[in-house]
């Protein structure tokens, strides 16, 4: 039986993406740079859709809800699955659970532009009975109201 090499590489786990747009930016009370594992910056970018305020957090509605989506500023991140977790726990998400109807988020990808290349994101998207009209930040930049 061939014994395998020990210099043989392990295999990455492939790199995710997640595109925060509130509390998880640079400078937010829940700021991913200051999370562990610490994420690697991969620069700011856009996504349309419409963004609400829900009091001390922002929840995010993807494109296509409506014809009256704008752009959302963010920024993305590249991630482990430890740190992944992390920010499902920050969310209200249960490891294991299969998304429920009484979860304020739910875990989403969508195609983002940073840097002139399309990066898969990881977005949590909030519920669309937490986002009420009145609520609805025109701007698409959450610290711009909190900053």
């Amino acid at each position: 039986m061939p014994q395998e090499s020990l210099s043989t590489p392990l295999s990455a786990p492939p790199v995710r993406h997640v595109f925060v747009y509130g509390t998880l930016r640079r400078g937010g009370s829940n700021d991913i740079t200051r999370l562990s594992p610490t994420p690697c910056w991969v620069g700011e970018a856009c996504l349309p859709g419409m963004l609400y305020t829900l009091g001390l957090y922002p929840g995010m509605r993807l494109q296509g809800q409506t014809g009256e989506d704008l752009p959302v500023r963010g920024e993305v991140y590249a991630i482990t699955p430890e740190l992944e977790r992390v920010l499902d726990r920050i969310e209200g998400l249960v490891e294991g659970a299969l998304p429920a109807e009484t979860d304020e988020y739910a875990r989403r990808e969508a195609w983002v532009q940073v840097g002139g290349r399309d990066v898969l994101c990881l977005v949590y998207e909030i519920h669309a009975r937490f986002a009420q009209p009145h609520a609805r930040l025109l701007h698409g930049d959450w610290l711009k109201d909190v900053g």
